[in-house]
């Protein structure tokens, strides 16, 4: 796994998401980057990765983006990939990205199954140094739960710089830009980013279809693939 920086800025927090459940993850780093207009400044490529790309407004999209916000010094790490099966190599590439920028904290967002069959998204955090301020920013403690994924992988491996895990809750594995929003609302309370939250559902769900887009014809064309491989018949 290879990370490629063409600009490293020092004291940064690092903002990460991934295609988890309801693609809560990939939502909120993409609006992140829209709304901030976070410039590009590297990328990560590995092996295991899908040989697919996305075009989007005509625009090259990377599997796996790094873009930061001058403004608030924040590096946002955008993911289109599966990350399945490499979550340990991640973590390792998360904790040196932080040691190249001198990271003062790294955010990670997930999306969880909601615990009751409710339409609102509820937020929840876990700190690893027992940060209170997310508390004070009226967001919840994770008290009981299972962590999977890149975030299980950062909390077991993360120990140069401080962690926060933020959860929102999603009702179902398809795109819920709902969740989105509310891990987006819980950031603008930490960050003081000055978000302007009436356009926000409309934004998240104009990247929920997009990001649904692409994920599907990343899945088909990864599919066509393996279906192409099969057939082949290298002796004539």
């Amino acid at each position: 796994m290879q990370i490629v920086l063409k600009k490293k800025p020092k004291n940064v927090i690092i903002i990460e998401g991934f295609p988890g459940y309801g693609l809560v993850g990939t939502i909120t780093t993409e609006y992140l980057i829209d709304h901030l207009q976070a410039e590009k400044i590297g990328y990560i490529w590995f092996k295991e990765m899908s040989p697919v790309l996305a075009v989007h407004n005509k625009n090259a999209v990377d599997p796996f983006g790094v873009y930061y916000s001058k403004k608030y010094n924040l590096v946002i790490m955008h993911a289109l990939t599966n990350v399945r099966g490499v979550e340990w190599e991640v973590a390792e590439v998360l904790k040196d990205v932080c040691k190249q920028l001198q990271a003062k904290e790294l955010i990670s967002i997930e999306g969880v199954g909601a615990m009751d069959g409710g339409s609102t998204s509820r937020v929840f955090y876990y700190a690893d140094k027992k940060s209170t301020q997310w508390e004070k920013r009226g967001i919840t403690p994770l008290e009981e739960g299972v962590v999977l994924g890149v975030t299980a992988s950062l909390i077991m491996k993360i120990d140069t710089v401080p962690l926060s895990c933020l959860f929102a809750e999603t009702h179902s594995n398809l795109p819920d830009s709902r969740a989105a929003a509310a891990i987006v609302s819980a950031l603008d309370k930490y960050l003081g980013l000055k978000i302007d939250t009436k356009p926000l559902l409309k934004k998240a769900e104009q990247f929920e279809s997009k990001i649904k887009k692409v994920m599907e014809s990343s899945n088909e064309a990864v599919e066509d693939m393996k279906s192409k491989s099969t057939k082949l018949n290298y002796f004539g």
